[in-house]
C-alpha cells in the first residue's frame, strides 16, 4: 500500500515542563514547660479582650486542561462536525433494482464527492456509508471502491452512500492529509452520516444508518466509532487494518521504500513508534475502544496477505475487554478480498445491519 507525498511539511511541537518542589522538616525542639494560663472568664476580669481568629477559606485555582494534540483521536473527537448539503446530482446508472447517483456533501470546509445507490421505491430506506481501503489517488475514480458491496447491498434494499474521501476524485484538495496520518478520512466519514441525517430526502431514513468499513476503511470506521460514539446504529469490518495506528506505519509506510518522503516527514513531527509511544497512543482507536456504543461485526480471511488475521484477533480481545458488543468471523483459507466466501459473508453482513437497523 503505497502513500504518495502530497504535503508541505509544517509542524510546530511544543513540551511543557513541570517542577516540583520539597522541604524537609527541621526537628522540633523538646518542649518546654509553661505555666498555667487564665481561663477566659479570668482573662476577660483582668481587662485582656479576646476573640477568636476569623475563619479563612481559599479557593484553589483551576488547573486547566491542555489541548489534545491536533493530530489525535481525542482532537477528532473534540471537533464540532456538521455534515450538510448532500447533493444528489445527476444519475450515473439505472436497472431494476436501484438507481447510481454522483453525490457530493460537506466536509468542514471541503466538498466531498461519492456515489449513492437508491433503491427502487417510495423508502424510505436504511443507509449505509461504506469507507473503502487504500487505493491510490492518484488513479482513484468516483465511487471505484467495494464495487461488489455497493451493488449487493442496494439489491438487498439499503440506500449505499460510497464515500471518495478528500483527495478523491472529485473531492477538494487536502494537502495535510498524509502528514495528519489520514485522520482527515475520518471526518469525512463522520460529516458524511451527519449529511444524511441532516439531508431530509424522504428515500433516507435518518434514524437507521450503519458504517461499513474495508480494510483501510476499517480503521476509519474504528476511528468514527471512538471518535463519535452513537453516530450510527451498527458497523461492520472487513479485513480491517491493525486498531493501534503504530502497526499500520510500520508495515506500509516505514517500510515502502517509495515512501521515504512520508515516512521521514512523520517521523520528525512526532517521533517514531518506539520513541514517542504516547503519541502513537493517541492516534490509536484501541486506545480508546471503551467509547464504542455499537455493535460490531469483524470479519477476516486466515489467508489474507495483506492485513494480518492476528490484528483482527487482537482487536476482537481489546474490544470485548472494554465491553464494546463486537464478533468476529473468521474464514479459513480466505485472502484479503475475499473470493469463494464473499456471498456467505455478505448474507451475514445483511443479517447483522438487519437485526440492528431496526425501524
Amino acid at each position: 500500500m503505497t502513500l504518495p507525498v502530497r504535503f508541505v511539511l509544517a509542524v510546530a511541537l511544543c513540551a511543557v515542563g513541570t517542577v516540583a518542589c520539597s522541604a524537609d522538616e527541621a526537628a522540633a525542639p523538646a518542649p518546654v514547660p509553661s505555666p498555667p494560663t487564665a481561663t477566659t472568664s479570668t482573662a476577660r476580669e483582668a481587662g485582656v479582650q479576646t476573640r477568636t481568629p476569623p475563619t479563612t477559606t481559599s479557593t484553589p485555582t483551576p488547573i486547566p486542561t491542555p489541548p489534545p494534540h491536533p493530530v489525535s483521536i481525542e482532537a477528532l473527537a473534540q471537533q464540532a462536525y456538521d455534515g450538510r448539503n448532500l447533493q444528489i446530482g445527476e444519475v450515473l446508472d439505472a436497472n431494476d433494482a436501484y438507481t447510481r447517483y454522483f453525490v457530493t456533501y460537506a466536509s468542514g470546509d471541503l466538498t466531498i464527492s461519492g456515489i449513492m445507490n437508491i433503491p427502487v421505491g417510495a423508502g424510505p430506506f436504511p443507509t449505509l456509508v461504506l469507507a473503502h481501503g487504500y487505493i491510490d489517488p492518484a488513479i482513484y475514480t468516483n465511487g471505484r471502491g467495494m464495487m461488489r458491496e455497493q451493488d449487493y447491498l442496494a439489491r438487498a434494499g439499503y440506500a449505499v452512500l460510497h464515500t471518495d474521501y478528500r483527495n478523491h476524485a472529485e473531492s477538494s484538495d487536502d494537502p495535510n492529509a498524509e502528514l495528519e496520518l489520514r485522520l482527515g478520512y475520518t471526518k469525512d466519514v463522520i460529516n458524511a452520516v451527519l449529511a444524511i441525517k441532516a439531508s431530509g430526502h424522504p428515500q433516507l431514513d435518518p434514524e437507521r444508518v450503519g458504517l461499513m468499513g474495508r480494510s483501510m476503511g476499517g480503521g476509519v470506521a474504528y476511528n468514527a466509532l471512538v471518535a463519535s460514539p452513537g453516530l450510527v446504529d451498527a458497523a461492520v469490518v472487513y479485513a480491517p487494518v491493525s486498531s493501534s495506528t503504530a502497526d499500520n506505519f510500520n508495515r506500509w509506510t516505514r517500510a515502502d521504500p517509495d515512501a521515504d518522503g512520508v515516512s521521514d516527514a512523520i517521523i520528525a513531527a512526532y517521533g517514531a513508534p518506539e520513541a514517542s509511544p504516547e503519541f502513537w497512543q493517541d492516534v490509536s482507536p484501541v486506545t480508546y475502544f471503551d467509547r464504542i456504543t455499537e455493535p460490531i461485526l469483524i470479519q477476516h480471511g486466515t489467508a489474507d496477505e495483506s492485513c494480518p488475521v492476528t490484528w483482527s484477533q487482537q482487536t476482537l480481545t481489546a474490544l470485548q475487554a472494554a465491553g464494546a458488543d463486537a464478533e468476529l468471523i473468521t474464514y479459513d483459507a480466505e485472502p484479503h478480498a475475499f473470493e469463494a466466501v464473499w456471498p456467505l459473508s455478505m448474507e451475514r453482513t445483511v443479517a447483522f445491519f438487519t437485526e440492528h437497523l431496526r425501524a
